[in-house]
């Protein structure tokens, strides 16, 4: 809820997901209705379902374009610290600060 409080302020649109899975079956439908996502703000871990690891992947083999940004507060996690190696374009640290947040979509977005 906060991060979405802060990209709402940043102007960008919101949607949520409870897991990796509804968040894949969600951009599946935005892209059919050709309102694809810009980005997607993936958590690292999801308790009880799919986390940003394996979503991230499956988004790639769907979108190889997707611009996936992963989130975590297990800052020395590898994946946190190389994500570009994971296949996402962006990380960002929980407790969200709105600036850190606003440079790792617009770094995420202006990647090709």
């Amino acid at each position: 809820e906060v991060a979405g409080d802060m990209l709402r302020h940043l102007g960008y649109e919101v949607e949520f997901a409870g897991d990796g899975l509804e968040a894949i079956k969600s951009y599946i439908a935005a892209r059919r209705l050709r309102k694809p996502f810009a980005a997607v703000l993936m958590d690292l871990t999801v308790r009880g379902g799919m986390g940003g690891r394996e979503a991230a992947r499956k988004l790639l083999e769907l979108d190889p374009n997707a611009k996936v940004i992963v989130s975590s507060g297990y800052a020395t996690d590898p994946v946190m610290t190389q994500y570009t190696h994971h296949g996402f374009s962006g990380a960002v640290h929980k407790p969200y600060k709105i600036q850190e947040l606003s440079a790792a979509l617009h770094s995420a977005l202006q990647t090709a």
